[in-house]
């Protein structure tokens, strides 16, 4: 209940505004209570960060091999990521947890990732293409959550300019992927 508390108060006001008070509010608990469950602030944040991500990753997985079998699009994947770095405010809180000096707090997200990546991948060179992939998609989602609207306006360009620059760069992987796998 906290952490869908915690995830709410995210998306609604800002990483700014989840505080272990904010959550315990919201959830009619104490702020003893949380501190005692999640030790400090940063605790929150950090547990807040696992959440977001294993219910972000299994999305992404599963859209991932659909892509894989035609079943699913390049965009769907895109729109994921995009997506948990906007709407669902990882962007945000990844930004807040480093500028608050909070930095192992993105350790789960970076971690659910890696094990995303290496879920995914096959082993040997077609991994380390895997990863460079990763990097651009989740870079490229990261920086158009904090900057991307701003900038696109800014450079006169379509407010789905990145994603469009995202789906383009992981449609040539795919390609590669499935001439790699006979696919």
């Amino acid at each position: 209940m906290a952490l869908a508390a915690a995830l709410d108060l995210l998306i609604e006001a800002g990483p700014q505004a989840v505080t272990l008070k904010a959550v315990a509010a919201r959830i009619g608990r104490t702020h003893a209570n949380l501190l005692h469950h999640f030790g400090s602030a940063s605790g929150l944040q950090k547990s807040l960060a696992q959440y977001l991500t294993d219910r972000v990753c299994g999305s992404i997985a599963e859209a991932v091999l659909k892509s894989r079998t035609g079943e699913g699009s390049v965009r769907d994947i895109v729109d994921l990521t995009f997506d948990a770095f906007d709407k669902q405010g990882a962007g945000a809180l990844s930004s807040w947890m480093l500028l608050t000096g909070n930095e192992d707090a993105l350790d789960p997200i970076v971690d659910a990732i890696h094990a995303l990546v290496d879920e995914l991948g096959e082993g040997g060179h077609e991994d380390r293409e895997m990863h460079q992939d990763t990097l651009t998609l989740v870079l490229m989602a990261l920086g158009d959550a904090l900057i991307g609207e701003r900038l696109a306006d800014s450079l006169e360009l379509p407010r789905n300019s990145a994603r469009d620059l995202a789906e383009i760069q992981l449609q040539q992987a795919l390609d590669r992927w499935k001439a790699e796998h006979g696919a």
